[in-house]
């Protein structure tokens, strides 16, 4: 996975944190939790705010609907 890759890094951010509330998630967690998914092979460092806040937006709707 990349960064570009948002739907997919939700996917599994709801799938293997689903006791963290990804609205209250700071970015420098946000980072640290995709980096250290299975699969995700980007550089850690080449990741702006916009696609972090990207990656959380898709994350509290995913875990919203993996809760209904």
């Amino acid at each position: 996975m990349k960064w570009t890759d948002t739907q997919d890094i939700a996917v599994e951010l709801a799938e293997t944190l689903p006791e963290v509330d990804p609205q209250y998630v700071e970015m420098t967690d946000l980072r640290e939790y995709v980096t250290q998914l299975e699969g995700f092979d980007d550089d850690p460092a080449r990741v702006d705010d916009k696609e972090l806040e990207a990656i959380q937006l898709a994350w509290i709707d995913e875990a919203a609907q993996q809760e209904e």
